[in-house]
């Protein structure tokens, strides 16, 4: 009995979001008719063509993306909203209005001059028994034909509207050449940085020790034979430096390609790096299959910094790491229980990840309300 109460809640939520869709078009439709000259000027009709476009994604379950005005494409919108969104809309009035007009004519029989008028199955309401069966009568009838026909027709005008205002093939083109242009800029800048920090490492610390060995072995050649004790102690000092700048030369290549990931692959690499992470953490890697070096990397990568920024900023008092492989895209969550507030677009480590993400054509959602939690998801193409 509940599993029917509840799947008759459901249809019916569904039903009353999909004539809610319809009768907010016929709403939106009549204003646009009123201001139908403003559908020529791009800056005024786009956001309002964009909000049909989201509020039809929404209905559907589709993600959105942002797509540039046209005119042209806004006067279709108009012209389809005409044809279909007023009829649509009308219908949807028509039927919700007459479900909830039946209880207010049923319970008010008595005191009309004249028998009310049932919309589907009406007969002279002479005593309660009458009024109270034919009005169930009608509202079953109706909620049975809203639920039938609202929500496809809600779900055809929503999948009208997206093809109706879908970007053009060249629009697509142009937005693509405009992304991977603003993708390369920012690899670049990228390469530029990491360039200059590992020159700046090998400058300040492995050259400078390296430096300091030379000159520590020419002296004690120098002094060999007059001090042989003198000259030893030298070589010592220059062996301990030469550890101290191997040990500098493997930090700074572990930087460029973490050699974890070659020696225990990324499930390996992982599983290490969240033993020593600064706050507890749970890590759950599915089967990946074959991923390429660079992906293995930047994941790598991504994972180390969001673990880093966990124990520095966030309070957490524990974490998670998720990788697994979804056909062609190699998808990495990291969730913190923190204060949240995490902000990409703040400079700070986010936009690091970001921009390495973005060099392998990939994408990185943040979402951290305050309060929290805050939850990183990284989608990288392995194809």
């Amino acid at each position: 009995m509940l599993g029917v109460l509840n799947a008759a809640h459901d249809r019916w939520r569904v039903t009353w979001r999909g004539g809610r869709y319809l009768l907010e078009n016929l709403l939106t439709t009549t204003v646009t008719l009123a201001a139908a000259p403003l559908m020529c000027v791009p800056s005024l009709a786009g956001p309002w063509v964009e909000f049909h476009r989201r509020r039809a994604g929404s209905l559907l379950g589709r993600p959105v993306e942002p797509c540039p005005h046209r005119t042209p494409r806004g006067l279709r919108w108009l012209a389809t909203q005409l044809v279909t969104g007023l009829p649509a809309g009308a219908l949807a009035l028509l039927l919700l209005g007459c479900l909830l007009g039946v209880p207010v004519l049923t319970a008010s029989w008595w005191a009309l001059p004249t028998t009310p008028w049932l919309p589907v199955v009406s007969t002279p309401l002479t005593s309660w028994g009458t009024a109270l069966s034919l009005g169930l009568t009608n509202v079953v009838v109706l909620a049975a034909l809203a639920a039938l026909v609202l929500p496809p027709l809600a779900r055809a005008h929503a999948r009208c509207c997206l093809a109706v205002l879908a970007a053009s093939p060249a629009e697509r083109l142009v937005a693509r050449v405009t992304e991977l242009s603003r993708t390369r800029a920012d690899v670049l800048q990228a390469h530029s940085a990491e360039l200059r920090r590992i020159e700046r490492d090998l400058h300040d610390g492995t050259q400078a020790r390296l430096v300091a060995i030379a000159m520590r072995l020419a002296v004690a050649g120098r002094s060999l034979s007059r001090d042989p004790e003198g000259a030893a102690v030298l070589v010592r000092e220059a062996h301990a430096e030469t550890e101290n700048a191997m040990t500098e030369l493997r930090s700074v290549i572990r930087t460029i390609y973490p050699p974890v990931l070659a020696d225990q692959g990324l499930s390996g690499a992982l599983g290490a790096l969240t033993s020593r992470s600064g706050v507890p953490t749970r890590i759950d890697v599915g089967p990946l299959g074959e991923v390429p070096a660079a992906v293995e990397a930047v994941a790598y990568f991504v994972v180390t910094e969001a673990l880093a920024n966990i124990a520095r900023h966030s309070g957490a008092t524990s974490a998670s790491v998720r990788v697994d492989r979804h056909g062609p895209l190699l998808r990495a969550e990291i969730v913190d229980d923190g204060t949240g507030g995490a902000d990409a677009t703040r400079g700070s480590g986010l936009d690091g990840m970001r921009r390495r993400a973005a060099a392998l054509d990939g994408t990185m959602n943040v979402t951290s309300p305050p309060g929290g939690p805050t939850v990183i998801t990284v989608e990288l193409p392995c194809a």
